[in-house]
């Protein structure tokens, strides 16, 4: 083999200026892990400023020499030559703000405009210009917004784009979505649930295949991982969707759903001798070690012990303060502390297991891979854990995954964030200097969402300059490669360097894997972190709760779990008028007496801000 690349191609280079000299045309890049590119820009390449959704092309061509000063991060599509060692020839520019330090996406309304966006977009997509009837709703959406021929509606992707619609209210108080969100909820309710009196639990069907007036209930999944059984994450994120609109409407339906299929879990899917969560139960006996579940059978993994939290456990406690769920929360991120590090092997966390939690590293399609987003997805959800109940163990492993993951988990050449790779490298002659991929070098849209939430709300509570640096260049990488200018919403995959893969399941916006769920709840905590934690700006949340549904007629308001004390209530409005009746510390507002529905606006303030 060749000891030098021979031939040409096009490539992404992400990196800090460093020296420009306008008479040469020469640009000289320096990478995040500290190499240095020459760039030519005699070709006379194009550049543009990185821009959001809905936001008009922002062409910065006639600019570039005076942008292109020390210091700033920039995006450089090209093409490599190999003549003369190798030459790179710039073919497009991307500038992430107007002056060096200036980066857009943390202006304050940049992931608010985004997350109506996407609700547009998908609201769009599912009901057209009519009326929110779910019997319209499809879990397949094409890359414009079209619906496929299919007439699957699955639970978890319904749940997905209840929670987005319910993110967007949150931010925006328009009542549109709030309607998405509650109609979506209802649906949810009379369609997929199943309520067993007799174990007193409730359960979520996979879906339903509609045919015109009729249905056909789809009991068990039809994902080919998960096929004939009952998984964990199905049910767990059947409930992501309606409480976070529980959050906004108290709606005690909601509560007694989630408590019923907390009581689900804890009956027939957790271990009391071994501890943790199974993945699977069979559908006829609801148990664990049925024969019929194959290599499901008596296993556990990061989706049954650790998702509950980020996906419907944090917003419950929220929602409620109630020490049980905090309980929960607790025994849920002490088993990740406790049994899923595996660093005197790999620097990926395990997240596979037999019962016993010895490692399991020859199941399906995972074999012993590491699924990068799910190592930042534990490193963010530790750290807002940390804000709820502090322990040493819980920070220490989030800075460690913090500290870790950029050098063998992401792109430091070109930006964003890997999918699959293999735990440990080959011991054979080969000589393997990095981490395998194993199947392809392309990123998947929600891992950038779990390496942005890690790295801002690791810089928003213990700082550190490695942290500013990682959230703004992943931030940067998602917006100005993942959002789709031409048909809306976001793309699920590109190729290494930023070009939309667009083939298979992978060209839609809405599948199994995809629908508003990961964008939106990047955008709402985006902007929590970016605007509170981050950068001391006040930020206005909206509430629709009846009074008469919440204990004692207290609303709590807290975005997140953020760090005690981080944020207080500046003011509260309530159907637009000022109202005081409220604990600005403690973020709750206790409600007026009245019967019905009320309208509640209110201002957060960093508590640092006076």
């Amino acid at each position: 083999m060749a000891d030098a690349v021979t031939f040409s191609f096009s490539d992404t280079i992400a990196g800090y200026v460093t020296r420009f000299d306008s008479g040469a045309r020469l640009l000289k890049l320096k990478t995040s892990d500290g190499r240095e590119f020459d760039v030519s820009l005699a070709g006379d390449p194009s550049a543009e400023l990185v821009r959001n959704l809905d936001e008009p092309y922002i062409d910065a061509s006639g600019h570039i020499d005076e942008m292109l000063s020390p210091g700033r991060f920039l995006f450089v599509y090209g093409v490599h030559y190999p003549e003369r060692g190798g030459r790179f020839d710039a073919k497009r520019l991307v500038f992430l703000g107007r002056g060096a330090e200036d980066y857009r996406f943390e202006e304050p309304s940049w992931w608010i405009k985004q997350i109506e966006s996407l609700a547009d977009f998908y609201k769009r997509a599912q009901f057209g210009d009519g009326p929110v009837d779910f019997t319209e709703y499809r879990t397949e959406i094409r890359l414009g917004g079209d619906k496929t021929a299919s007439h699957v509606q699955e639970t978890d992707t319904i749940s997905r784009l209840v929670y987005g619609m319910a993110s967007a209210y949150l931010l925006t108080g328009k009542d549109e979505y709030l309607e998405v969100a509650e109609r979506g909820t209802e649906y949810l309710r009379k369609h997929m649930r199943v309520v067993d009196s007799e174990e007193d639990v409730v359960f979520w069907y996979h879906g339903i295949s509609v045919d015109g007036d009729s249905e056909r209930k789809l009991f068990t999944s039809e994902f080919s991982d998960d096929y004939d059984a009952i998984p964990m994450y199905e049910q767990i994120y059947a409930l992501a969707g309606p409480i976070q609109t529980y959050r906004v409407t108290g709606d005690i339906r909601i509560k007694n759903d989630a408590d019923a299929t907390i009581r689900l879990f804890d009956k027939f899917f957790f271990d009391p001798e071994q501890g943790g969560y199974y993945s699977h139960i069979d559908p006829i006996l609801f148990s664990a070690d049925h024969e019929s579940l194959g290599e499901n059978a008596e296993r556990k993994n990061w989706n049954s012990v650790g998702d509950h939290a980020p996906a419907y456990l944090i917003n419950l406690y929220l929602a409620t303060g109630d020490q049980k769920y905090a309980d929960f929360l607790e025994y849920t991120f002490d088993t990740i502390a406790d049994k899923f590090p595996d660093y005197k092997n790999s620097p990926f966390v395990q997240e596979r297991f037999f019962r016993d939690w010895s490692h399991d590293t020859a199941h399906s399609w995972q074999q012993n891979r590491a699924v990068v987003g799910h190592n930042l997805k534990i490193a963010w959800n530790l750290m807002r854990m940390n804000s709820l109940k502090a322990k040493p163990e819980y920070e220490q492993l989030a800075r460690k995954i913090g500290e870790i993951m950029p050098a063998v988990g992401s792109d430091v050449q070109r930006g964003g964030w890997y999918d699959v790779v293999e735990r440990i490298k080959s011991t054979s002659e080969d000589g393997q200097e990095a981490y395998r991929f194993a199947w392809h070098d392309r990123k998947a849209w929600w891992q950038q969402e779990q390496a942005i939430l890690a790295y801002l709300i690791l810089n928003g509570t213990v700082g550190g300059d490695a942290n500013v640096r990682e959230a703004r260049q992943a931030q940067a990488f998602y917006n100005t490669f993942f959002l789709d200018h031409d048909e809306g919403a976001v793309y699920f995959n590109v190729l290494a360097s930023g070009t939309p893969y667009l083939l298979g399941t992978e060209r839609l916006k809405g599948s199994h894997s995809m629908s508003m769920y990961h964008s939106a709840e990047l955008c709402y905590l985006s902007a929590v972190y970016n605007n509170l934690l981050i950068n001391g700006r006040e930020m206005d949340f909206h509430f629709q709760p009846d009074p008469t549904n919440l204990p004692d007629r207290v609303l709590r308001v807290s975005p997140d779990l953020l760090p005690a004390g981080s944020v207080r209530i500046a003011s509260v409005e309530i159907d637009e008028k000022p109202y005081t009746d409220f604990d600005a510390d403690a973020l709750t507002v206790r409600l007026p007496d009245v019967q019905g529905r009320v309208k509640v606006k209110v201002r957060l303030r960093p508590a640092a801000k006076k």
